[in-house]
């Protein structure tokens, strides 16, 4: 089972509001997740993004992939450079 972290569209027609989840591959883009980890509203100026760093940090040990958008999220909110700190001071 390959589990990505990505973003599940909400919100109404014109007016998106997506949910930062952790699903199974193969599940459809607003299908079945494992967890919600975050929110991300690119309608508000600035986007609003709010982000469970803990949770997100553990997926990412245990090799959850995330999609390119997320990726640019958690880069700005500083959750990558924390991972990739972590996964290379260990060894």
């Amino acid at each position: 089972m390959s589990v990505k972290i990505r973003l599940k569209r909400m919100g109404s027609k014109k007016r998106p509001f997506y949910r930062v989840v952790v699903a199974d591959s193969r599940s459809p883009r607003d299908g079945r997740f494992i967890e919600q980890v975050g929110t991300y509203n690119p309608v508000t100026e600035p986007a609003q993004v709010t982000l469970k760093e803990e949770s997100i940090l553990n997926w990412l040990n245990n090799g959850a992939q995330p999609s390119d958008t997320v990726k640019t999220l958690l880069s700005n909110a500083g959750i990558m450079k924390q991972y990739h700190e972590a996964k290379y001071t260990k060894k």
